[in-house]
């Protein structure tokens, strides 16, 4: 077991160092009683299985190595079959480093894979973008998938719709994008990033997407071959990062939207990056109404905020349902990786106050294994909960814990 780190009404329930292997994204099925955890990796091109039908005892089943000088950080798995992103380290090596790899070569686009034999997984199709890869997609199941997409003739990522009906021929029918991307058009960019950042979720005929620099965006997608803009939020100025918009999670029972940004710089050098709430009840005019608290240092830090800590301090990754019955799903309760301040969670009953209940910070790791955080600390990056309450956290130099919030 790894030593426990700073906890409010959370219990360190296990661990697994995936054999050094730092993980990103996380996805889970449940086969005939075994709970299966796929996670993509940071640092090396490859995912990963584990079994955590006892969460206190984790067993590595098996790496399965990806394409060489290939970002491998996105999974997904619904179904049955698997969805896993593949991206040119040179397309986000400012951000991630390179961790050795060369950049510019390697495999794009997305793998699909079999996994009804949840242990052995075989690869059945592959869709590429004739670019640079996808970032995060979003894969619930059904015949669609939500890419992030590269494109030719496109500054950064678009949103791309292909259908996996027959998963060894998958086949593009539908795109969007912002005009200021259509580069070959002769557009230019009027802010510094203006990219699908992904996930595109969507909720009946709509889909929600985190634009970066462009906000949240509300698309209707009745005609899957031609999605329409239906409105934008935009947060930045003054809120966040040139990511201002990384993830819009709807909340339909409640006609509401998570919404956060991804801080980019070190010790804060940039605006406030910010979680919070919208009111999408008027899905043409819709309203943030409410920020999540500020994560505070627990007793008896030696930083007086995490601001100073290092590394990078701020929000990222939700915890995602995408509908998969073995997942948590709640509208009340939301789990929000924080980079250096762990993870935290808030209840957000009150729509107009939500308020933080419970957090785990991680002991910083003692190893670098990959070139990021610059200072060596900790840095959550996702978190997933299954619906039996366990809760699991990746970072960029520790592996898997293994969670549970008492309240």
């Amino acid at each position: 077991m790894m030593e426990k780190g700073a906890a409010k009404d959370f219990d360190l329930v296990g661990y697994h160092d995936l054999e050094e292997r730092p993980a990103f994204k996380m996805a889970m099925q449940v086969v005939r009683g075994r709970w299966y955890l796929y996670l993509g990796h940071f640092w090396t091109s490859g995912w990963s299985i584990v079994d955590v039908t006892e969460p206190a005892k984790p067993e590595y089943v098996k790496f399965i190595p990806g394409p060489e000088n290939t970002l491998t950080v996105q999974v997904q798995v619904a179904e049955g079959i698997m969805v896993t992103a593949l991206e040119s380290p040179g397309n986000i090596a400012k951000d991630l480093g390179s961790g050795g790899r060369k950049v510019g070569a390697g495999e794009e686009g997305v793998y699909i894979w079999d996994v009804k034999d949840p242990v052995n997984p075989k690869r059945v199709g592959h869709f590429k973008t004739g670019s640079n890869g996808t970032h995060r997609n979003h894969w619930e199941g059904g015949r669609y998938v939500h890419l992030a997409a590269n494109a030719r003739g496109f500054e950064d990522h678009i949103y791309v719709i292909i259908d996996i009906s027959d998963p060894a021929k998958p086949v593009e029918v539908g795109r969007w994008w912002l005009p200021e991307q259509w580069s070959a058009g002769g557009a230019t960019l009027t802010r510094r990033k203006v990219a699908l950042h992904g996930p595109a979720y969507p909720e009946g005929n709509r889909a929600y997407l985190g634009y970066s620099g462009a906000g949240m965006v509300i698309l209707d997608i009745s005609d899957i071959t031609l999605p329409r803009l239906v409105s934008r939020l935009d947060v930045h100025p003054p809120l966040g990062s040139w990511l201002a918009c990384h993830t819009v999670l709807p909340l339909p029972r409640r006609n509401l939207a998570l919404i956060d940004s991804e801080p980019i710089e070190n010790y804060c050098r940039e605006a406030l990056n910010y979680a919070g709430i919208v009111d999408i009840s008027d899905e043409r005019d819709p309203r943030l109404i409410s920020l999540f608290p500020l994560p505070e240092p627990p007793p008896g830090a030696t930083y007086k905020n995490f601001s100073e800590r290092g590394g990078r301090f701020g929000p990222h990754n939700f915890h995602h349902p995408q509908k998969q019955a073995c997942l948590e799903d709640r509208d009340d309760r939301v789990y929000l990786t924080y980079f250096n301040a762990g993870v935290r969670v808030y209840d957000i009953s009150d729509a107009y106050l939500p308020r933080e209940v419970a957090y785990y910070v991680p002991p910083d790791p003692k190893i670098r294994r990959g070139p990021r955080p610059e200072a060596l600390v900790v840095h959550t990056e996702d978190v997933l909960v299954d619906k039996r309450g366990y809760c699991y956290i990746t970072d960029q130099n520790h592996g898997l814990h293994i969670l549970r919030c008492t309240i």
